[in-house]
């Protein structure tokens, strides 16, 4: 994994995982001209200009849970509690968290004083309640973190009570992207419940900010620019970056092109053959790092019928034809040539980062083709089926290419794969709305904790859970023991329960999953920002040398 050891990730986050109930602050271009040109461009230390791959989805900030959305609101909305680099919690607009000691099943959030909206409003315990409430109500995105959660008060002008179904010791876990919104502002603007994004809804906040960050918006055209400004009535420390010039580019070389000519001073997303060339290339510094997203395909197990299918029945309902495509993937070729080394190729569809990963779930068998096509056989599919798969181009280190290889893989047993390649924007939709047979998703873990896997994606579709369980996997016994997971104190018995889900779902082979991502980030000399783990980079944490 490019120098990345499992179990080094394992434990560098394990440690932080498990804290005490009671927490506190805690194309060849280079050349001698080319560096002649990155050398004479000086890094502003006021503007940053930053590029990635991709804009946020929408800046309503309960609409989709989807890592570049939050990573553009994390500078304009704060959440209670943050993640640093070392997946420690850290404060932000909760000064202190802690569990009734009257009451095990309330989790208790005391609200940072002084703390203004970007349009004026103080911040109080109303603004929180009334940003929980609005999180946890579909058709938010953001649900499944809060579908413990029975009711949300206030005790006074700074103080939120959370009650839970049950003893919830790890709750505060999920909130490290639950934004804080101003009521009043909410109110006054009919945004009340969040966008719902999938059905292609608008309202007032997916173009429209009022948040406690450290950056407020000025300029917005989606897909084409954004600028935010310093909040200069900030609570915290001022940071070095003052104006952010974010500009999403989807292509690969223009991305590049646009750093090493000095019209951007930060890339996000390095692609994976251009990452080597970067390093020798003077006036750029490349950081890297792993990060905690897996890449794994998935598949419509229950319909009768696929829509897109040759066959009048669903092959990926036959556990037979699973263990075929299982049996087709060539993981290690796929690191090599399509992610040029830049990838940690893995059976376990959660990264090694997260509570409940084992080597055994990690270790995966070379390729069988020659069993594979016998499974196929037996299903009653010796003659092969076509079905589409649909893949995005603009959301996973070169997602398209890794859909591309798995289509030549299927081909050698017989399935004849019609790649439907496009943009996220589309693609995320097609799983929400089950409106796909076969699939590409990548999955990050933000709680560090394997619940947060099976609400969204193992769970049967259904109020707050099942989001992108795009499988239509459904089992009602597997869902109680998921449902239990966010009340268990025994520690020890819930880390059981999480291994004997994980047991039942690696052999249903719900996922076929390829590997876990590692990122790169590339910048000209004199910027310093290390790789977040959760492809989060905040721009307050930017300096300059």
């Amino acid at each position: 994994m490019a120098g990345f050891d499992n179990r080094e990730i394992s434990m560098s986050v394990a440690s932080h995982f498990f804290a005490p109930t009671r927490l506190r602050t805690a194309s060849l271009m280079a050349g001698a001209a080319l560096a002649l040109v990155l050398s004479s461009v000086s890094v502003d230390a006021e503007t940053l200009r930053w590029a990635r791959v991709g804009d946020a989805l929408t800046l309503d900030p309960h609409a989709q849970n989807e890592g570049p959305t939050h990573t553009l609101n994390h500078h304009i909305y704060e959440t209670l509690v943050g993640r640093a680099i070392d997946g420690s919690l850290v404060p932000r607009l909760a000064t202190d968290w802690y569990i009734d000691e009257a009451d095990d099943t309330v989790w208790v959030f005391e609200i940072r004083q002084g703390v203004t909206f970007h349009e004026g409003q103080q911040l109080t315990a109303e603004d929180v309640a009334f940003s929980l409430d609005r999180a946890r109500t579909t058709p938010s995105g953001m649900a499944a973190l809060h579908a413990a959660v029975q009711e949300v008060t206030t005790d006074g002008d700074y103080t939120v009570r959370v009650r839970m179904a049950g003893p919830a010791p790890l709750y505060v876990q999920n909130l490290t992207n639950t934004f804080i919104m101003s009521r009043e502002w909410a109110e006054q603007n009919a945004v009340e419940t969040s966008q719902n994004f999938a059905a292609g809804e608008e309202n007032y906040a997916v173009r429209n900010t009022n948040g406690t960050g450290p950056y407020r918006m000025v300029e917005r055209d989606p897909e084409v620019r954004t600028v935010l400004r310093v909040f200069e009535d900030h609570w915290d420390d001022a940071p070095e970056v003052t104006e952010i010039i974010y500009t999403p580019i989807t292509e690969a070389a223009t991305r590049v092109a646009a750093l090493l000519s000095g019209e951007v001073d930060l890339v996000q997303d390095v692609p994976v053959q251009d990452i080597a060339r970067l390093e020798q290339t003077d006036g750029v510094r490349v950081v890297r790092g792993p990060e905690n997203r897996n890449i794994f395909f998935s598949y419509d197990m229950t319909s009768e019928q696929l829509a897109s299918a040759s066959v009048d029945d669903n092959p990926f309902a036959k556990p037979e034809v699973r263990e075929a495509m299982a049996l087709a993937i060539d993981r290690d070729a796929i690191r090599q040539v399509v992610m040029r080394g830049e990838s940690q190729p893995s059976a376990a569809p959660l990264p090694p980062f997260v509570n409940g990963w084992t080597e055994e779930m990690h270790a995966y068998g070379a390729p069988d083709q020659d069993r594979a096509r016998a499974l196929m056989a037996e299903a009653g599919y010796e003659s092969g089926f076509s079905v589409d798969l649909h893949c995005p181009n603009d959301r996973y280190l070169n997602d398209e290419g890794i859909c591309l290889a798995l289509v030549g893989m299927l081909g050698q047993i017989g399935m004849d794969v019609n790649l439907v390649s496009q943009s996220r924007t589309l693609h995320f939709p097609l799983i929400e709305n089950w409106e796909t047979d076969f699939y590409l998703l990548g999955w990050g873990v933000p709680t560090f904790d394997s619940q947060y896997v099976f609400d969204f994606l193992v769970h049967s579709r259904g109020g707050a859970y099942g989001a992108f369980n795009g499988s239509r996997y459904s089992n009602p016994e597997l869902d109680a023991k998921i449902e239990a997971l966010a009340t268990m104190t025994d520690l020890d018995a819930r880390d059981a329960l999480i291994a004997e889900i994980w047991d039942e779902v690696m052999e249903e082979r719900i996922f076929l999953n390829v590997h876990n991502q590692v990122l790169a980030y590339a910048m000209r000399d004199g910027i310093n920002l290390a790789v977040h783990p959760e492809n989060q980079p905040r721009m307050t944490e930017v300096s300059f040398d």
